[in-house]
């Protein structure tokens, strides 16, 4: 059964991620095949920004070496501290602000971006010491970080991302295009 059949099969209920969040995908970004990212935006506007099921990092069976949240030599998103209601010293990030690299042991090299613009919240630090996170739980406890768009674009943020139906065509023709 492929990721797609496998939303309730078993006729349990769902999932709090099902329940309280809407899946918003990105697909191949910034034009990298298959490095696709998932957004989970809660009603309450904040967006967990997580691999998707059919990024590479968790189809082909890969082991994370390093998760690496430097950005630049003068940009680290853990510096980023957060006070207050007005979330006074988040940092700012644009769609295709770069978030965190994840080196994997064969030394390949993904950069995971924002997909959203708003006020990054919190990157997953738990994520530095136990990366198996990212590939056993990549929607809950291997998320990458939580951003929170401005409240008057926050309808607005998900124009450039696709519904988990548009996802599952792309994914789908992807897989049709693809040699055996």
């Amino acid at each position: 059964m492929d990721w797609v059949e496998k939303k309730n099969a078993d006729g349990e209920a769902p999932s709090v991620i099902d329940r309280y969040f809407t899946r918003w995908y990105r697909a191949d970004m910034k034009g990298k095949p298959c490095e696709d990212h998932c957004v989970l935006q809660h009603s309450n506007r904040l967006c967990v920004v997580s691999l998707a099921e059919t990024h590479p990092i968790l189809q082909e069976g890969r082991t994370v070496k390093s998760i690496n949240y430097q950005i630049s030599n003068c940009c680290s998103r853990l510096n980023n501290k957060v006070s207050g209601k007005s979330k006074r010293g988040a940092q700012f990030v644009t769609d295709f602000a770069p978030l965190c690299r994840i080196t994997c042991s064969d030394e390949t090299e993904y950069t995971i971006y924002s997909c959203i613009r708003g006020r990054l919240l919190e990157v997953n630090e738990n994520i530095l010491e136990t990366p198996n996170l990212l590939l056993e739980k990549p929607s809950t406890e291997g998320y990458i970080a939580i951003i929170l768009p401005k409240f008057e674009e926050s309808k607005s943020i998900t124009e450039n991302l696709l519904t988990r139906e548009e996802f599952e065509r792309v994914v789908t023709k992807r897989s049709l295009s693809q040699p055996p």
